[in-house]
C-alpha cells in the first residue's frame, strides 16, 4: 500500500466531492495503522496548502450507530481553519457545495484550556482541563459509494469531517465542574428538520460521556506518534449524541438542549 498515492487521492475526491472504491475492497489487508499514514500523509498536504489545524473531530463515539455503518471503533481526524465555521447568534449558513452524500450530528464541543495527558481519567478532572463547551453540528461526508466501506476505510476518509459548526461557547468554571459532569453526560438533545424532531439523544450516547470520548483520542494519538498531541487552544467535537441524518439544500435544520447550562441549540441552513 502506497499511502501517500492513497492520501492524494482521497485528497482529490474530497476536494472534488467525488466517490472512490472502498480501500478495504481492493487491499484486504488494510487496517486501522495504514489508515491512520495515510490521514498523517494527506494532513501534511492540507498544512502543505495553506490549511491550519485548529483542533480534532472524534468520531463513532455513538455505539448506537455502529452496526448501521459496519463500525468496530471510534475515530478522529483534524478540524482545519478551512472547515470551521462559528456561529453567530447560534446560527449559521452552509453551501454544500463540493460535499460527498453529507449527513448532520448534533454534538457537544470543547475548547481546549490545556493540554491533556494520560493522568486525566474521569468526567471531571478532564472538564479541569476545558476552558468552554458549546453546542455543535458536524457535517459528515462519505467519499465511498452509499456508505459502505470497511472500518479502516473511515480514518483514511478524514473519519468523515466535512465541517464543523460550533455554537455561542459557555465558559467552564472550576466550582461548577462536579455539577456540570453529570449535566454533560445527562443532557438531552433533539434534531429537527424544519419544526419536525427527526431524532433525540443523550450526552452519555458519546462514549458513556462527552468528555470521556477525549480520553479516548489521548489514548490514541498517544501510540500514533506521526501526530501532535492535543494542545491547549484546540477545539475537539465529541461524536454524534443521535443517528447521522442524510441533509440536501433547501433544507433547515435545528437542535434544543435540555439539562446543559447556558445551551438552547443551534440553526443551520443548508444552500447550494
Amino acid at each position: 500500500m502506497d499511502t501517500k498515492t492513497v492520501a492524494r487521492e482521497m485528497l482529490a475526491a474530497l476536494d472534488e466531492g467525488q466517490l472512490l472504491p472502498s480501500i478495504g475492497e481492493y487491499d484486504p489487508g488494510f487496517g486501522w495503522d495504514q489508515a491512520y499514514d495515510v490521514a498523517a500523509e494527506a494532513d501534511a498536504l492540507r498544512r502543505a496548502r495553506g490549511e491550519k489545524p485548529v483542533g480534532r473531530k472524534i468520531g463513532f463515539t455513538n455505539r448506537k450507530i455502529w452496526a448501521e455503518y459496519g463500525a468496530t471503533s471510534p475515530i478522529w481526524a483534524h478540524v482545519y481553519d478551512a472547515t470551521l465555521i462559528r456561529a453567530q447568534d447560534s446560527a449559521a449558513t452552509v453551501s454544500l457545495a463540493g460535499s460527498a452524500q453529507p449527513r448532520l450530528e448534533p454534538e457537544i464541543a470543547f475548547g481546549l484550556k490545556a493540554a491533556l495527558g494520560p493522568d486525566r481519567r474521569d468526567a471531571a478532572e478532564i472538564l479541569e482541563a476545558i476552558e468552554w463547551y458549546a453546542p455543535s453540528f458536524e457535517i459528515v461526508g462519505c467519499h465511498f459509494p452509499n456508505w459502505k466501506f470497511k472500518p479502516a476505510d473511515s480514518a483514511a476518509d478524514f473519519s468523515f469531517h466535512w465541517r464543523l459548526i460550533v455554537g455561542a461557547p459557555v465558559t467552564v468554571r472550576r466550582e461548577d465542574v462536579a455539577a456540570l459532569a453529570l449535566q454533560l453526560r445527562d443532557c438531552q438533545v433533539a434534531l429537527r428538520r424544519n419544526e419536525m424532531v427527526l431524532a433525540r439523544g443523550v450526552g452519555a450516547n458519546a462514549l458513556d460521556h462527552p468528555a470521556l470520548a477525549l480520553v479516548f483520542l489521548v489514548d490514541t494519538l498517544a501510540r500514533q506518534p506521526q501526530f501532535d498531541p492535543l494542545a491547549a487552544g484546540e477545539i475537539i467535537t465529541t461524536g454524534t449524541l443521535t443517528a447521522a441524518m442524510p441533509i440536501k439544500a433547501g433544507e433547515t435544520w435545528s437542535s434544543s438542549y435540555a439539562g446543559l447550562p447556558g445551551v438552547s441549540g443551534l440553526w443551520l441552513t443548508l444552500v447550494e
